[in-house]
């Protein structure tokens, strides 16, 4: 059965490479390639973001008694951190600003890189652990139905 861990790090690296993708079309001043997998990037990353705080993270905050003070918590305060970035992209988009989408893209990436390093080594494995194989199997199933409903919202 797959584990919390195996199931984001996973979608973690499909992410990554829609964002390799979005980065190397601005890199090339490819602009048809930013509008679509800058996009796509940007929409599966808050997918991703949206299951990790409204389903992950409240779930093992109840479970290991650290809601607000633990791992979720400093995962979350990230997930701000990134948010202006994202905004960022999609006004450089739209502006065709490709200097503005590039500093962005790359401050994210930066980020991007660390965050995902501590989801893995620490966040997910906890997670796995404080729920318990059957809870995080089915946390897991919880997580592909609403990872489903967001790709065909």
């Amino acid at each position: 059965m797959e584990s919390i861990n195996d199931y984001m790090m996973n979608d973690h690296r499909e992410v990554d490479a829609i964002f390799e993708r979005a980065r190397n079309a601005a890199e090339a001043a490819d602009w048809a390639g930013v509008e679509r997998d800058g996009e796509m990037f940007l929409r599966r990353i808050e997918r991703h973001i949206e299951m990790e705080e409204k389903i992950l993270f409240p779930a093992f905050d109840e479970v290991s008694g650290m809601s607000g003070a633990g791992p979720s918590q400093t995962m979350s305060s990230e997930h701000e951190l990134m948010r202006p970035m994202f905004t960022q992209m999609r006004e450089a988009t739209q502006a065709n600003n490709m200097a503005s989408y590039l500093q962005a893209a790359n401050s994210l990436h930066e980020l991007l890189q660390q965050h995902n390093m501590k989801e893995e080594q620490m966040m997910y494995p906890m997670a796995d652990q404080a729920l318990g194989q059957q809870a995080a199997q089915s946390l897991v199933g919880e997580l592909k139905k609403r990872a489903l409903v967001a790709t065909t919202a």
